[in-house]
């Protein structure tokens, strides 16, 4: 059961090749199929490889690929964002993305749940700090129940987390997304 009729949009926060994030994302949206929850994977590995001067200011909305991307976040109001930690924070290339948005539209009274990873043990935990902070500044509300996956690489293998809590944790916050 559902309490949405847009897909929730799974972005994954990297444009990194056969990322972590990307796998968790598909983690993710597993969970969300079986609480028959609609939802679509964004993957910023599809963004074009030069969309910070073929898509941004000047050049806003001239580059398809980019305005392809940019549709799948104008047909929703929920998205979960898998975020990596990159040098105690989340991608720059996430960052990019955002701004190349509609400002202030694109998130503004949008709803969001936040998923960190990280190899070391804090699990993103500044990383989503940062994000959230960008959210707020957007006007996009954050789900409370911020999961995160430290040490990820020991808790995962072939699409299984093994990690109990882990596990529990997703669950929750992707039934709480639904109900958000």
């Amino acid at each position: 059961m559902t309490t949405t009729s847009s897909p929730i949009v799974i972005i994954v926060g990297t444009n990194r090749p056969n990322s972590m994030s990307r796998k968790i994302a598909d983690y993710y949206q597993e969970i969300l199929n079986n609480l028959n929850a609609p939802s679509t994977i964004l993957d910023l590995v599809n963004l074009p490889h030069d969309f910070t001067v073929s898509a941004m200011y000047e050049n806003s909305g001239k580059n398809d690929d980019f305005n392809n991307l940019k549709s799948l976040l104008e047909q929703t109001d929920k998205f979960v964002f898998i975020v990596p930690e990159y040098n105690g924070s989340y991608p720059g290339v996430l960052k990019a993305f955002i701004d190349g948005l509609p400002y202030p539209n694109s998130f503004t009274n949008k709803k969001a749940a936040l998923v960190g990873l990280s190899s070391n043990m804090h699990g993103a935990a500044l990383a989503l700090s940062h994000l959230n902070d960008v959210f707020s500044y957007l006007g996009m509300n954050t789900l409370a129940l911020r999961v995160k996956l430290g040490q990820i690489r020991t808790h995962y293998h072939e699409r299984v987390i093994s990690n109990a809590l882990y596990k529990e944790l997703l669950e929750l916050q992707a039934g709480q997304m639904i109900h958000f």
